[in-house]
């Protein structure tokens, strides 16, 4: 079974996934990353692809993945950071980036390589669906790679439901329409969004991402969802921490999760 699919299957509830952008605060800082938050009970992982122009991402992720392209940090290089990490990480990665840079790289290639490396699935933001499922889906379905969609509070019920009826994993969830960064609280129309959602009967699971950084948002989206995304927050703590340990020490302290 497909890790992420094992994963929902047997923890189902207050699944914690964190993102990083490879490359970031150092180009050889990948692999002790994804190591090290495994080592602190981390349930997921979502490694970044760095880009130029990530239209998604606020400041925080912004400027990780432009140092992460001066240090050098491309697809090829990730994947040969990557090749060896199955050794002593069991926990489910997924690869997070825009189209431009894997349809550069190729995305059969891309998808072989995921696979080699022990990838579960991808994220790719700017992904049309009609384009995944004409063209993308086959080909990471070959892979067993799950293609991870989003949905925001402004995507129809339609939309929501036939995205669920042609991806597996789990959804996710965009807790608003503004780009990433951290919030102090939900407000009420992200409740309703939530709530909404919650009471359309889908066949994924949902992960809550964009804006969780302490506990009421953790708790909020763990209490709506199956779990919680964490990226600018631990990204912004990677930068400003000696090591990667203390980093997600400082995180999980932040998050009430200690």
């Amino acid at each position: 079974m497909n890790r992420i699919n094992n994963l929902f299957a047997t923890k189902g509830s207050n699944i914690l996934s964190i993102y990083f952008c490879a490359g970031a605060p150092t180009l050889e800082s990948t692999a002790d990353v994804i190591r090290t938050l495994e080592a602190k009970g981390i349930d997921m992982i979502e490694i970044g692809i760095p880009f130029s122009d990530p239209m998604a991402d606020g400041p925080v992720i912004q400027a990780a993945a432009t140092k992460s392209l001066r240090n050098g940090m491309s697809l090829k290089v990730l994947f040969e950071q990557l090749k060896d990490i199955r050794k002593d990480v069991s926990i489910p990665l997924i690869m997070m980036g825009y189209l431009n840079p894997i349809i550069h790289y190729g995305f059969d290639a891309f998808c072989q390589k995921c696979a080699e490396c022990g990838i579960d699935g991808v994220i790719i933001p700017d992904l049309p669906f009609k384009d995944y499922i004409e063209e993308f889906k086959p080909v990471a379905d070959r892979y067993d790679l799950r293609v991870i969609m989003l949905i925001t509070p402004e995507t129809s019920e339609d939309r929501i439901h036939f995205i669920d009826e042609h991806t597996d994993g789990f959804i996710y969830m965009v807790s608003s329409a503004s780009t990433t960064g951290a919030q102090k609280s939900f407000d009420q129309a992200k409740q309703a969004y939530f709530n909404k959602v919650n009471s359309m009967s889908l066949r994924n699971p949902r992960m809550i991402g964009f804006g969780i950084s302490n506990r009421q948002t953790l708790e909020s989206a763990q209490a709506n969802a199956a779990g919680a995304i964490v990226g600018s927050k631990f990204v912004s703590l990677l930068e400003s921490s000696a090591t990667p340990a203390e980093a997600v020490d400082k995180l999980l302290e932040a998050l009430g999760n200690d």
